[in-house]
């Protein structure tokens, strides 16, 4: 069985999991996936990386589209994610819902778990929150960051402490079993990311590709694009 190459956001990990069985039963292509942060994964793909299909922000799509890179018309919102707050599963839920209340949550941790702040859309959101908090010196002993979301949701799911909170995309957190998604940040300092997936340039299975981009962005799996914490994108 052959495959095609995706490179794609750690956001849309738990969504491609969910149909790769079913793209592979119905195309007879199997994927060969590499998920991380966007800026990450655009470099990979700048280095010449194999890649026939790519989820990155719209931002992203739209500035390789413009340079060549992503074939124009292929493009497909599979929705907005937004950047939530966790906690070990079973710890208590603190209140999230306000600067002051966050402000509270962050100090009371012993560690703060999120995705690198200068490759990951959500480090790089969760960096600026922090330091907008006037935290950032504060707390600087107890940041800790590694190379995308579900990286750091993994590690914060093996730390015995209770006592330790971490900030990324929803998406993310819903995957990892032993965290738990108290909220989204407040409203304040929401960020809301539109993700979507389009054809690469150099796609060798073209016609493979736009399959997978119409299979994730399918109406049919608006229900699964929601449970993996995708909400529906605006137009």
């Amino acid at each position: 069985m052959s495959a095609i190459h995706l490179l794609s956001g750690g956001a849309a990990q738990g969504l491609v999991r969910s149909l790769q069985a079913s793209f592979a039963q119905h195309s007879g292509t199997t994927l060969d996936s590499t998920f991380g942060a966007v800026g990450a994964m655009k470099a990979r793909l700048l280095e010449g990386a194999a890649c026939d299909v790519l989820i990155l922000t719209r931002a992203l799509i739209d500035e390789l589209t413009h340079s060549g890179l992503v074939v124009a018309g292929t493009a497909r919102d599979l929705g907005v994610v937004k950047t939530g707050v966790a906690v070990k599963a079973g710890a208590p839920h603190p209140a999230v819902n306000d600067a002051h209340s966050l402000r509270a949550a962050l100090r009371a941790a012993s560690g703060i778990y999120f995705p690198d702040p200068q490759l990951a859309t959500a480090g790089i959101h969760v960096i600026k929150v922090i330091t907008a908090l006037g935290l950032a010196d504060e707390l600087a002993d107890r940041l800790r960051t590694y190379p995308n979301g579900n990286a750091a949701m993994q590690a914060m799911a093996a730390c015995p402490d209770l006592r330790v909170i971490g900030s990324t995309q929803v998406t993310e957190i819903l995957i990892t079993p032993g965290i738990a998604l108290v909220a989204d940040l407040p409203q304040a300092f929401a960020l809301a990311t539109t993700y979507t997936a389009a054809v690469c340039a150099r796609a060798l299975q073209a016609q493979a590709a736009q399959e997978l981009v119409a299979l994730l962005a399918d109406s049919r799996h608006v229900a699964l694009r929601a449970q993996a914490g995708f909400l529906p994108a605006t137009p």
